[in-house]
């Protein structure tokens, strides 16, 4: 099914949107994927992926899903498997590495299984003390797009943090904050990209910096001596192998100042808006985005870990 002729007579559905405090930002990624498939000829039909999901796939007779879904119930493995029972194939990575990338306490343990550097963590519970010591990250442990972040440089910021996290639900993840470069290296079918590097102009690659045009710079390829570069590239792949993603993934990385790149977490669904980081990566190695979707939607399949 990996042909070219054998998609063009499937009817594609986008599944975007969702329900997950992504949506805004999933619709972007989805708008963008389904013009670059209709571009190409491809018979594309847009699906918000609302509770009625498996009803509408059935409904537009959709024989593949392309997955734009960002967040809960769209990257966590959740829509993966369904389409698993339904037999659509689907792109990306599968019910099990979605799941664990997107949680990020497990993804680091299984790092640290694997020999991928990662910052030293904790888990915040109530009436324990932390082991991490200021500064640090508090984030929620199943949220994406920086949703929920907040970097605690002293002690007395700590409760806000945790409130703010806490109100996304779920584990709250506490982290050992890394001074330096912040990285990020797109992967697709288990080849890395050109390394990028992210310069917020003010405070840290949040959502708003994310998502605001003009509020950060970006580096691509980023400018790192070879051996750096091959040691983030190394630690980058470690990460999306450790997980056994499929397709499509980003990891972030944190490059720093003693020379150690750090795992943060892997996207199994990278954005993939004008703004995002993985068509730039793509663009750098003379991929334009109608080539980069159709390149990710060849990987649609069954049966992955």
């Amino acid at each position: 099914m990996k042909a070219k002729a054998s998609f063009k007579n499937k009817k594609i559905g986008v599944l975007m949107g969702g329900v997950s405090e992504e949506r805004e930002i999933s619709l972007k990624t989805g708008d963008a994927v389904l013009k670059a498939l209709l571009s190409k000829k491809y018979n594309a039909v847009p699906i918000d992926a609302g509770r009625d999901i498996a009803a509408r796939l059935v409904s537009e007779g959709v024989d593949v899903a392309f997955l734009a879904l960002h967040g809960r119930y769209g990257e966590d493995g959740c829509v993966q498997g369904m389409l698993e029972i339904m037999g659509i194939p689907y792109t990306g990575s599968g019910v099990q590495a979605s799941a664990i990338a997107m949680d990020k306490i497990a993804s680091k343990k299984l790092f640290l299984c694997h020999g991928v550097s990662t910052p030293a963590f904790g888990i915040h519970e109530e009436g324990r003390p932390l082991k991490i010591k200021v500064p640090m990250i508090v984030k929620p442990a199943s949220q994406g797009s920086a949703i929920g972040v907040s970097i605690v440089r002293k002690k007395a910021g700590l409760k806000a943090a945790l409130a703010e996290a806490k109100r996304h639900g779920g584990e709250i993840l506490i982290e050992e904050f890394i001074e330096g470069r912040e990285l990020t290296v797109a992967i697709l079918d288990g080849k890395a990209l050109p390394v990028i590097e992210i310069r917020p102009k003010e405070g840290f690659y949040d959502y708003k910096a994310k998502y605001t045009r003009g509020m950060t710079d970006f580096e691509v390829p980023a400018k790192l001596k070879k051996g750096v570069e091959k040691k983030v590239t190394k630690e980058a792949l470690g990460a999306y192998m450790a997980l056994k993603c499929s397709g499509a993934a980003r990891v972030d990385v944190m490059l720093g100042a003693d020379g150690v790149p750090y795992v943060l977490e892997v996207n199994t669904i990278p954005g993939m808006t004008e703004l995002s980081l993985f068509p730039r990566a793509a663009a750098a190695v003379g991929m334009d985005y109608p080539a980069v979707v159709e390149k990710m939607l060849f990987g649609a399949g069954l049966d992955k870990v």
